[in-house]
């Protein structure tokens, strides 16, 4: 049995990461004895030859692909793909769209076959031992797949033991263009969520009871996770400090073993103590990001969000009398939005900035599987359009009785500008010699990444990182300044520019030298053991 794990498309402005669904997934059917490979469409290049390719070499019995409602396009054109090259195989999605819009998803989509609702591990492997047999799908719980005419949903499956599980197979993952890119890299200490938002789907995908990983283990995957070159650990938790033992445990071990790692984890205003937060940037907490949503205290309660403003300026104080960078992140668009209660979120965003935290603001995209798009008679809001495309809370795509989509997008396009222009500022005070080392990093690390990011999407060292020389080995340096020849007409850089990116690369151990027979081949050193 051999198992086929796509990771679709994401745009670069959704700060790429290693996939951990993904890599929980491929553990889980390892350690089943399924063979397994990874297609990471988040930094590889597609297309309907590379896919033809694939299924050849690899020959999978399944296909499956997760997707989050603005990636499930790009998932299930790439499942269509599948189908196209081979109809023999069987086709699965998972994922918060697909676990919330089962019926549907399968109705309109006939390339297809099985759903896998809510968390998938167990389900996956039940699934593929079952395709090896009779194919009676309807005995495997959680799950979505067609009878005749209709679509049957079984019974929901119970919730995981959490420790039960194995460590999440990174080794599948392509770590080192991740690591190239200086991106984070995530982990979880728990699943579920207590809270009961109307706009977020964390509680209705994982529960809302938290179940805790033992905190030895955790502390043992964070010790691994060090040793990777990855500049912070990213907890992914829907809220880290939902129990204070736990969170206090971690942080008690990590001290302990004096483990050095940066990482960052989500909180609520309402989970934090001077207490809490003295213990976790003693542990290597570097920034706490606080979903706050709104500063108007009428949509706090009608989202169901259940902190005061009060306790918001009360946290952020708190991070930074530690040296915790607090992050406020708010969505515009909630219902009951007037343009009176956006002027009072923006100004509370600046008061906030003020004290010394950070903030930014995503546009309302009400998601499958939420109480604001299930329930959306109940509220004051029109959704104007089921392109799921357009889900990525970047652009307006609802509108309340008072906001027009076009007062949302304003806001947008402003905070978008004055992003820009701060770069731009930044720019021209280097090319004065008038920046700071940090302002000059930050630009250096952000070209850096988008110029990565571009040859590794473009397939640009695929295509133009081999050449036979015909003599005798080149260095490592001649081959570089080679490669940096070939491809910065490219880059939109000089040549330069494009070699100087390309040394740092090198030294990051993204590239990797092969000379044999008188060929030089440059390639990505995907895998990090």
């Amino acid at each position: 049995m051999r198992f086929l794990l796509i990771n679709p498309f994401c745009p670069i402005s959704e700060g790429p990461t290693p996939p951990l669904g993904i890599a929980f997934l491929g553990a889980a059917l390892e350690r089943a004895g399924i063979e397994v490979k990874v297609l990471d469409l988040v930094v590889t290049t597609y297309s309907l030859e590379k896919m033809a390719s694939l299924l050849e070499n690899f020959k999978p019995d399944i296909v499956g692909s997760t997707s989050v409602t603005m990636t499930f396009l790009d998932a299930i054109s790439v499942i269509g793909d599948v189908k196209k090259l081979n109809p023999s195989i069987l086709t699965v999605m998972g994922g918060p769209h697909v676990s919330f819009c089962a019926a549907d998803t399968l109705n309109q989509y006939p390339e297809l076959d099985l759903i896998a609702i809510g968390e998938g591990e167990e389900t996956i492997v039940e699934l593929a031992e079952e395709a090896q047999r009779s194919r009676n799908w309807s005995e495997i719980k959680g799950i979505a797949f067609r009878q005749g005419d209709t679509v049957s949903i079984t019974p929901a499956r119970e919730l995981i033991d959490v420790d039960s599980l194995p460590l999440p197979a990174r080794h599948l993952v392509p770590l080192g263009k991740y690591r190239a890119l200086n991106t984070a890299v995530s982990m979880t200490t728990s699943r579920g969520c207590p809270c009961r938002c109307i706009f977020c789907i964390g509680r209705k995908m994982v529960g809302a009871k938290v179940r805790y990983r033992d905190p030895q283990h955790v502390v043992d995957e964070l010790a691994f996770l060090s040793t990777l070159g990855f500049p912070q650990v990213n907890i992914a938790d829907d809220l880290f400090t939902a129990k204070k033992s736990h969170c206090m445990a971690i942080c008690d071990e990590i001290i302990r073993r004096n483990l050095k790692i940066k990482w960052t984890s989500f909180a609520r205003v309402d989970t934090v103590s001077l207490e809490i937060l003295q213990k976790m940037k003693a542990a290597g907490c570097t920034t706490i990001s606080f979903g706050v949503e709104s500063a108007n205290t009428e949509i706090l309660k009608r989202i169901k969000k259940g902190i005061t403003l009060p306790k918001v300026i009360k946290a952020i104080e708190m991070c930074i009398k530690v040296g915790i960078d607090p992050h406020v992140s708010f969505i515009l668009g909630l219902p009951g939005e007037t343009p009176e209660t956006l002027k009072e979120t923006q100004a509370f965003g600046e008061v906030l900035h003020e004290l010394g935290g950070s903030y930014g603001f995503h546009l309302l995209a009400p998601f499958p599987g939420t109480a604001i798009c299930d329930e959306n008679e109940k509220y004051d809001l029109t959704i104007l359009t089921r392109d799921w495309s357009q889900y990525h809370a970047n652009r307006a795509i609802v509108e309340t009785a008072a906001v027009k989509k076009e007062m949302l997008n304003e806001i947008a396009e402003s905070w978008d500008s004055a992003v820009i222009s701060k770069i731009e500022n930044m720019r021209q005070q280097i090319a004065k010699g008038e920046a700071s080392d940090d302002d000059a990093w930050q630009i250096y690390n952000f070209e850096r990444f988008v110029f990565l990011y571009n040859l590794m999407i473009n397939g640009t060292i695929e295509a133009n990182g081999s050449w036979y020389n015909g003599q005798e080995p080149s260095g490592e340096n001649d081959a570089l300044q080679t490669l940096a020849d070939r491809i910065f007409q490219q880059t939109n850089k000089s040549r330069d520019e494009t070699l100087d990116l390309l040394q740092d690369l090198v030294l990051r151990k993204g590239l990797n030298l092969v000379q044999e027979k008188g060929k030089i081949s440059w390639t990505w050193n995907e895998y990090i053991a």
